[in-house]
């Protein structure tokens, strides 16, 4: 028997599918429809665009990405909202984009100059930690050689070492 968990959400999206493509209606006739309206009725549906001009409803020519002036100039065109034209709707996206690309790269520049700092600075202090530790062992070295040599002149072997020569 098939698992219920792959079969129900099937179910479901093929009862949605049939659910949306059974009540829309073919978007030309749909805008077409409302040329006697004003504009709040024409762009309840977002297919839609208004011309004020005309006075038309008419289906957003999607093939073109800017309604031709043919179809209705831009600053008469409604698309969205009914109180911004079209060409202000499309400066204001411009601009909005444009700020938000410029946020973005002044963001990241500012990402990585922060952490180039902090890694010259971590490396700066690594550096340091480094020389106080070399330090510290020369100076225990230092040490080391004083005890052995004060060994020697106790025990009067302050000779040369009879072994340094295989050295």
């Amino acid at each position: 028997m098939m698992d219920l968990r792959i079969l129900f959400p099937a179910l479901l999206l093929v009862f949605g599918l049939a659910t949306v493509f059974a009540q829309t209606p073919a978007p030309d006739q749909v805008c077409e429809s409302k040329n006697g309206t004003n504009c709040e009725e024409c762009l309840k549906n977002v297919s839609c665009l208004w011309c004020i001009t005309t006075k038309t409803c008419i289906t957003y020519p999607v093939r073109t990405i800017l309604p031709p002036h043919s179809v209705c100039p831009l600053n008469d065109a409604r698309w969205g909202l009914c109180w911004m034209n079209f060409q202000i709707l499309i400066i204001t996206l411009a601009v909005l984009g444009g700020v938000i690309i410029i946020a973005f790269f002044i963001c990241l520049f500012c990402c990585c100059k922060c952490e180039n700092f902090g890694s010259k600075r971590f490396e700066a202090k690594m550096q340091r930690q480094a020389e106080k530790t070399r330090t510290k062992q020369e100076e225990r070295k230092a040490e080391m050689k004083q005890r052995h040599e004060e060994i020697r002149k106790k025990y009067g072997l302050s000779g040369q070492n009879p072994y340094s020569r295989f050295a």
